[in-house]
């Protein structure tokens, strides 16, 4: 099992590497640097998708194959049913109905603090739900899961922190580090918060649907990201950095469950 103190700092280290973003706003990235991290994180996010449903419909086919012979509850079965594409409609499409409402609005005519305050409340509010997976599979027992979705998140969160401080890319004066910091951690924090939360119980029912609301929230920023970066970069520079992030992926999972978590 994993204690309290390796649980805080797993959930840290998942969310806070959305500090890595700081080096854009104080300093500036090269594009085609920015470009090979987003589609290096792509890669470990299709990786994810994959890791986090297949475990979610792993538990969800097996409750309702019980109940379709005959030795299961179908109670059971039609709720994680339920929450299995529950939790896919509110990660990936609740997300887009925030973009509607507040992202696409605060494009035009908004300053960029506001833009970058807004978008590290929606980051904020869907790394809850990837912490909430996170302990949710460490009270399960799920350790390896729990692992990979750390390592996962916390390469997810890094390129999130790109993502909440480009608003404020080559603005004059450069924003206050107070600034920079304060919209870091409102987009950081919620995954320790969801780790800590998850971990205080473990419900099969509330496992699925945390790893399917991940799970759809993954898909939504991957879908994302990998737009952006077709749009400004090569096929050759996106598809580099795709082919990496998938094979730090598999082989991440295949340390991890070598070392027998």
């Amino acid at each position: 099992m994993v204690d309290l103190i390796e649980l805080t700092l797993l959930g840290s280290l998942a969310g806070f590497t959305i500090f890595l973003g700081l080096p854009v706003a104080l300093l500036g990235v090269g594009d085609r640097t920015r470009g090979f991290l987003n589609a290096f994180a792509v890669g470990i996010l299709m990786f994810l998708i994959v890791d986090v449903f297949s475990h979610a419909w792993d538990l969800t086919t097996a409750t309702a194959t019980s109940a379709f012979q005959g030795t299961g509850s179908v109670e059971t079965a039609a709720a994680n049913l339920a929450l299995m594409f529950g939790g896919l409609t509110l990660g990936l499409l609740g997300l887009v109905a925030y973009e509607r409402r507040y992202i696409g609005k605060s494009q035009e005519g908004v300053e960029p603090g506001k833009v970058s305050t807004m978008t590290a409340l929606g980051i904020g509010a869907h790394n809850l739900s990837e912490g909430l997976a996170i302990g949710q599979s460490f009270a399960f027992g799920a350790i390896g899961l729990g692992l990979v979705l750390v390592v996962g998140f916390a390469a997810h969160n890094a390129t999130e922190g790109f993502g909440i401080t480009a608003p404020l890319t080559g603005l004059s004066p450069r924003p206050k580090t107070s600034f920079l910091a304060k919209v870091l951690f409102i987009g950081g924090t919620p995954t320790l918060v969801g780790t800590l939360l998850g971990s205080t119980f473990f419900s099969p029912l509330a496992y699925v649907f945390f790893l399917s609301l991940a799970g759809g929230a993954l898909v939504y920023v991957t879908m994302l990201m990998f737009n952006t970066g077709r749009r400004r970069f090569s096929s050759g520079l996106m598809m580099n950095g795709i082919f990496l992030g998938l094979c730090v992926g598999f082989l991440t999972d295949l340390i991890v469950s070598l070392g027998g978590a």
